[in-house]
């Protein structure tokens, strides 16, 4: 258990500074990209051409880098269950219209225009069974997560810091992927969708650095605790049509590693930035337990290297129903 008190008196302490992260990390409304500028325009005379360039380009796609640009719009689609899950912290207040409530709103909005581009993506290349598709993000709402974090914000700013990030790079990669096959506005699509990703690790972050200044023992702990229990994607209980929640994520999770989307290897790359991004050898002022956390985390990365050195990824693809056959 963590003491609440302390965590409400941080979480006032850093709300206001609200209005500063929001003008630092996020972009006004009437200047940053929407779908639209990326997607083919209905009422252009060349809807059709560029429709058909965009599913050319979609059927030369290799299965698991499609599926994995599938699974991600999914990820991105079940926003609903982040932006309730993150006002629900200790130290959100919905009723305000300004503070921590502001910035999550403000943030899911942004957040929200990644799902909504990738989706009408999906649905024009013709490649998708956009019911079985719209079946797993419907689920995947409805089954929500465990994410580990309880109502901490501490653990749940470790969590969103370590997801921006893995978000960044998965979105990035399938762009590059794409990009090297000439698919340019595909490219283009996942570039400006991770670039929002990196902005938004980049202020959870800040806010973790700025928790450290403030309360750096509990800090610690909950950041060991976090990595002892691994940390679990949003979309851990995927599923399809006639599955169990949970069933899927192995499945999609083989793909992405296979096709070099996100790996194991990233993860441990994500939780090495971390620790140098927080400085956390040099933090001092820590009680004894929290000391002997900073020691675990710091010789995590290596434990995880000799475990992930020995792994193998299963190489058989698993059919999706997402995918049109």
């Amino acid at each position: 258990m963590y003491n609440k008190l302390v965590r409400l008196e941080v979480m006032k302490n850093l709300g206001t500074e609200v209005n500063d992260f929001i003008a630092s990390y996020l972009t006004p409304v009437e200047k940053i990209w929407q779908p639209t500028d990326f997607l083919p325009d209905p009422s252009a005379e060349s809807f059709k051409y560029d429709v058909e360039e965009l599913q050319t380009y979609a059927r030369e796609m290799g299965y698991d880098l499609f599926v994995t640009l599938i699974g991600d719009c999914i990820t991105e689609e079940a926003l609903p269950s982040y932006e309730s899950w993150i006002m629900g912290i200790d130290g959100v207040d919905q009723e305000e219209r300004s503070g921590w409530s502001q910035w999550v709103r403000s943030w899911t909005a942004e957040e929200n225009r990644h799902g909504d581009l990738l989706n009408k993506y999906l649905y024009l290349c013709g490649r998708v069974n956009m019911r079985e598709m719209e079946i797993t993000t419907h689920y995947l709402i409805q089954d929500g997560f465990d994410l580990g974090t309880s109502m901490d914000p501490y653990r749940n700013f470790i969590y969103t810091s370590f997801q921006e990030t893995a978000t960044n790079i998965s979105h990035r990669r399938v762009g590059s992927l794409a990009k090297q096959t000439g698919n340019t506005k595909l490219s283009r699509m996942c570039g400006v969708i991770a670039a929002d990703e990196a902005r938004h690790a980049k202020a959870y972050k800040h806010f973790v650095t700025r928790i450290f200044e403030l309360d750096p023992s509990e800090m610690m702990l909950a950041f060991e605790d976090m990595m002892r229990k691994k940390i679990v994607m949003p979309a851990h209980l995927m599923r399809e049509s006639g599955q169990k929640a949970g069933e899927l994520w192995g499945h999609f999770s083989d793909a992405a590693q296979r096709a070099m989307v996100y790996t194991g290897q990233d993860y441990i790359n994500i939780l090495s930035e971390l620790l140098d991004d927080w400085k956390i050898e040099h933090v001092d002022g820590l009680n004894e337990q929290a000391q002997k956390a900073q020691e675990y985390l710091m010789k995590l990365p290596g434990r995880l290297q000799r475990i992930t050195d020995r792994l193998a990824t299963p190489d058989q693809e698993y059919q999706f129903k997402w995918v049109k056959s």
